[in-house]
């Protein structure tokens, strides 16, 4: 018998004996039950960690900028860093939910409720640092560009630090809806369940009052089309308009064409590492091994190793277009970043994100959780030092010697910085205590196509002679289980 359904060859999205029922059973009851003691020694880590912050911030607001590190040299130091880094964070989430649903790919399903949370999380962190890095932040609303009675005050349309303003805006606006819309057929099943009436009416407003009919599937579906084609530009836009705020520039070692495609594939290594590590976390935790899948985390792998090789070229290329520039200054730039008194920031950047990556070419590594979990944080680890590279090491050595300087971050530079930290985790633990952390929707979906046992079901059946499979069909015609579409 030749049957039409997704390949056996193919590995299951969904692991074990799984019917509609139980998906619903498995992703919602964590939501209904109460937390764990993890749930809660994490939640309470991480406020503490956004309190820190809130008090570093107080503190740099009331005493001035001068509480930081930064310099007449060294303008940009670990707030403008952290804020790329976060932009990068972000990322992942967009391009899993737009490029990945546009392309067909059933694995996304089971990482991206998590990803696109991770990304409207990481978008609130980085949004604060700029704001911060005016030091009269009372100020803030200047970058907006509103008519005014002031006369011609007008925000620098030809500054990249204003397209920043509408890049990040347009993109936390675009993911929130892309996130909430795919999130209101769950808050119904959420709503449905509940046992009290104040669950039953937050879940009930949530949902809008999905009922679940085709017209209301049909509405969904064409949103979520909308909105990836919106989205996708914005995945390769948002980072390229950040590698703007250097690229424009005349410093030696920014003005580089190949800032923008090396930015955006840097966001997406960074942002997939950053899903990797809450993806780990969570499917121990929520006990969803069925649905996060060794297979998810290896496809996740497959991104980095591949974006982490478009960044390592993207160096070489750097260095190649110093060298071959013949400008003096750009060689030194270079020349200060590799063996200059920063040296440990440059290897540390090198070793993590071209080295370390090319490990994922192994497949046991690849399908190896523990593993997994390290080299995400260590992805990120080197993707930090990228941003710090870029911005301090272009930046210490001036063209006059007098004007030489280093900088070293103080405490409340730190503060700010574990501050995001705890403000993006309190996020995430809230999320997965009240929002379903897996789109189950979305895994009903595919659970016919690509679920282990209907796989199994499909091999038994492909296996059967045409006089078996009519057999079988006379003897359960109303079993849901037997494909009808044979």
């Amino acid at each position: 018998m030749h049957l039409k359904y997704e390949s056996i060859v193919r590995e299951p999205l969904v692991d074990g004996e799984k019917d509609y029922h139980q998906v619903t059973e498995d992703i919602i009851s964590p939501i209904e039950m109460k937390p764990g003691r993890m749930w809660y020694v994490g939640f309470f880590f991480s406020v503490a960690l956004l309190l820190f912050g809130v008090f570093s911030v107080a503190w740099a607001v009331y005493w001035g900028l001068g509480t930081w590190g930064v310099n007449k040299t060294i303008g940009w130091g670990w707030d403008i860093t952290n804020f790329v880094w976060w932009v990068g964070i972000g990322h992942a989430g967009t391009l899993i939910s737009a490029i990945l649903l546009l392309f067909r790919q059933g694995w996304r399903t089971g990482v991206n409720r998590a990803a696109e949370a991770m990304t409207i999380f990481a978008v609130m962190c980085a949004g604060q640092f700029p704001i911060f890095h005016m030091g009269r932040v009372w100020d803030g609303f200047f970058v907006l560009p509103y008519p005014n009675s002031r006369g011609p005050l007008w925000p620098n349309f030809n500054s990249p630090l204003l397209w920043d303003v509408f890049a990040i805006s347009t993109y936390f606006t675009v993911s929130l809806l892309f996130w909430y819309s795919g999130l209101v057929p769950d808050f119904a099943t959420v709503r449905d369940r509940a046992k009290t009436k104040f669950r039953k009416m937050m879940y009930g407003l949530a949902s809008f009052g999905w009922t679940g009919t085709a017209k209301n599937w049909q509405r969904q579906e064409a949103l979520a089309l909308v909105l990836a084609g919106l989205a996708t530009p914005l995945v390769l836009s948002v980072h390229t308009i950040v590698s703007f705020d250097f690229a424009t520039s005349v410093i030696p070692g920014w003005h580089t064409t190949i800032f923008p495609p090396y930015f955006v594939a840097g966001a997406i290594f960074s942002g997939f590492a950053m899903v990797n590590t809450l993806l780990v976390i969570s499917r121990k935790i929520l006990h969803l091994e069925d649905y996060i899948t060794v297979g998810h985390l290896e496809a996740m792998n497959k991104v980095i190793v591949l974006t982490g090789s478009i960044v390592g070229v993207a160096y070489l290329t750097e260095l190649f277009m110093a060298w071959y520039s013949g400008v003096l200054y750009e060689q030194a730039a270079f020349q200060w970043r590799i063996l200059g008194p920063y040296w440990w920031s440059y290897w540390a950047m090198m070793t993590c994100n071209v080295v370390s990556p090319q490990l994922f070419w192994v497949k046991k590594l690849r399908r190896n959780i523990p593993f997994t979990f390290v080299m995400s944080i260590v992805v990120n680890i080197g993707m930090w030092f990228e941003r710090f590279v870029i911005i301090v090491t272009s930046l210490y050595r001036d063209y006059i010697p007098g004007s030489w300087a280093y900088y070293s971050p103080q405490w409340p530079e730190v503060g700010f910085y574990l501050g995001t930290f705890g403000l993006f985790f309190t996020c995430y633990f809230l999320f997965s205590k009240y929002f379903p952390v897996i789109a189950v929707a979305e895994i009903k979906f595919i659970l016919k196509t690509s679920g282990e046992s209907y796989k199994k079901k499909m091999k038994h059946i492909e296996d059967m002679t045409e006089e078996e499979f009519v057999h079988v069909i006379e003897t359960h015609h109303e079993d849901e289980e037997v494909p009808h579409h044979a």
